[in-house]
Order: C-alpha cells, then structure tokens, then sequence
C-alpha cells in the first residue's frame, strides 16, 4: 500500500493520485506528521494510514511537529491547504500536545479560550470551501500511575475539543480515549512497544512516551480507521484489513 503523501499528490512511486475518490487532509503535530528517516524510527499515524484503505482514498499530511492549533495557523499552514480543498474533502484536525506549552507565546493556548477560537477557525474556513471538518483529540502520551492507570498528561484540552465538536456539530474522532484504552490494555510493560524509543533500542537514546515507531503508529492508524467506521464516514467503505 501506499505511503500517506504531501499535497503535490504524488506518491513515492511518482503516480498521481488524484483522481482518488476521496480527499482527506491532515493538520496536526509530530504525532500525525510524516517524519523524515534522519529523525530516527520516529513516525505518525498520518504516515501509516493509507495502508488501511485503498487508493479510492488519498490521505494529504500535512502536518508537522512541534506545531499548535495557533502556530499552524499562524506560520500559514491552514491557508496552505485551504488553497487546495476542495468541495466534499475532509480536513482532520488533532492538536493539543504543543498548546499545552503556555510559557511559548508563539504555541501555547488555553483549552477554554484560544484553544477553542483557533479550533473555531479551522470549522469555519473549512466549511466556507464546502468541504468537511473533523476533530480529533490527541493521543495520550504514555504516563501510567502507580496503580496501572493513565494519568492525563493533556489536562483540559481534549474535554474542551469534544464540547466545541458538540457546540458546532464537527464529526469528533476521540483517539485521547481510544487510546487510553489501547495503552492500559497492553499495560506499563507493553505499551513500551508503540514508542519510537523502545524500538530504537539504544540506551544511549532518552526515553520517549510521546512519538510512535512504526508499530505505533500503525496501531492508532487502527484507532482513527475505527473512529472513522463508527462515524460512518462515506469513505470508510475502502478501508482493509491490513493488520
């Protein structure tokens, strides 16, 4: 199957695909983006996704680490892709990692406030090009407490995501609960396997409970497809199993 692809609509293997029936967009952060091999055995779920579907689904990744709902805005992202949507695509939207980090003027927002008004924008501008907006709260990142339970390391903001999905009626994909649910399963042990440091397998490389590996990346790829046959999504027909 096909690695996701940038908005020039070219896979790697130099076909065009666009004359896929559908579009989807992704905006979001290092935890959806396509990251590049010299940045390690790092990868996003936006990178993996399209293994899941058939080429009647072209997946635009357009999102790029460390960025905010307010940074990707402001650095002319979301006007990138407004420039390109098209009427019946779909933009999905998962941010929440970086607007936590308050202390940076340029990325932080608060989950009740700015958060949501920059959330506002992406509803509103996607909408005005006909075209289809869809939430997703972030993924966790994997702190366990004592006791085996996931502590919210994200605070308010995927709460605050879910009631602006409700207040504007946006499809909302909740993968901050989704995969709640994934890493207890597999335990404090297990869930070692979805992150890019545990596959790495250096000791010499810090910890890291935020960024995926390929297995990873490719199990909450598996949670957005599920939120997507839940939602009822028209595309979510040509999706595969390809577990």
């Amino acid at each position: 199957m096909l690695m996701t692809i940038g908005m020039d609509g070219i896979n790697k293997g130099g076909r065009r695909l666009k004359n896929s029936q559908f579009r989807i967009y992704l905006a979001g952060d290092s935890t959806v983006e396509n990251v590049l091999p010299e940045q390690g055995n790092k990868m996003g779920w936006g990178q993996v996704i399209s293994e899941f579907f058939t080429d009647d689904v072209l997946f635009m990744n357009e999102a790029k680490g460390g960025r905010s709902s307010k940074s990707f805005i402001e650095e002319g992202r979301l006007n990138k892709i407004l420039e390109v949507i098209e009427k019946g695509d779909y933009l999905f939207i998962q941010f929440g990692h970086n607007d936590q980090k308050v202390d940076e003027p340029h990325r932080g927002t608060d989950p009740y406030t700015t958060y949501q008004k920059y959330l506002t924008q992406y509803i509103v501008e996607v909408r005005e090009k006909h075209a289809i907006p869809v939430l997703l709260t972030s993924v966790n990142r994997r702190t366990f407490t004592e006791d085996g339970k996931l502590f919210n390391g994200l605070g308010e903001y995927p709460e605050a995501m879910r009631q602006l999905a409700l207040s504007f009626q946006v499809p909302l994909i909740d993968l901050w609960e989704k995969s709640k649910q994934l890493y207890e399963q597999l335990g404090v042990e297990g869930s070692k396997r979805l992150f890019a440091w545990y596959e790495l397998e250096d000791p010499e490389i810090p910890t890291d409970n935020t960024h995926f590996g390929r297995y990873g990346a490719r199990e909450i790829a598996k949670l957005v497809v599920s939120g997507i046959k839940e939602l009822q999504m028209p595309f979510a027909k040509y999706s595969i199993d390809n577990s």
